[in-house]
């Protein structure tokens, strides 16, 4: 993925201690990764890195918004992100596996690619349940959705009810029966 790049850190020159880094995330990440979630995005990331001789310390912050399809009336809505972390990367001939708090990597590298920590991060960060903020979705698509009312659920569980009570009347018969015949005579 060419992102790597533009998410990296190139750390085997920095002095040990903290430094600080700052991203931009935009749209072609979520194109990159063909997300279903998110549509499209922008996101600043600030990472406070602190150099060891075997390991990065890496807190991060990532902030600002996404598009995602609203749950409710399927249009297009904005979702803030507000997402604090926590990486560490070790340096080490041993091959560890990445689990999402711990990166491991080769003393070989240079660099370290935080592509996908931060996607992975941005998507973790999305809520359950992605809508417009109350009243600000689509009310054409909201009135294809409209729920039932209280009174008119009422209505409806009163007829129910009476066709229940009723029970199938003779008429419902004849027409069962005639069309038993109907069957039977077509399999003659």
């Amino acid at each position: 993925m060419e992102l790597g790049n533009r998410y990296s850190i190139a750390y085997k020159g920095l002095k040990n201690g903290l430094h600080t880094f700052n991203f931009e995330v935009s749209d072609d990440m979520f194109q990159a990764y063909e997300s279903r979630d998110i549509k499209g995005g922008s996101l600043a990331v600030e990472v406070a890195m602190t150099k060891a001789e075997s390991q990065l310390e890496m807190d991060f912050n990532i902030s600002g918004e996404v598009t995602c399809e609203c749950d409710r009336c399927l249009e297009d809505c904005l979702i803030p992100i507000d997402y604090e972390g926590h990486l560490i990367v070790r340096i080490s001939n041993e091959e560890g596996e990445y689990d999402g708090d711990i990166m491991w990597l080769s003393p070989a590298e240079d660099a370290v690619d935080l592509t996908q920590y931060i996607y992975e991060s941005i998507v973790l960060s999305l809520p359950y349940q992605r809508v417009h903020p109350e009243g600000e979705c689509n009310p054409e698509m909201m009135a294809r959705f409209a729920i039932v009312s209280s009174e008119e659920m009422d209505a409806l569980e009163a007829e129910a009810e009476q066709h229940e009570r009723r029970g199938i009347g003779e008429g419902d018969f004849n027409k069962l029966a005639a069309l038993k015949a109907q069957m039977e005579s077509e399999e003659n």
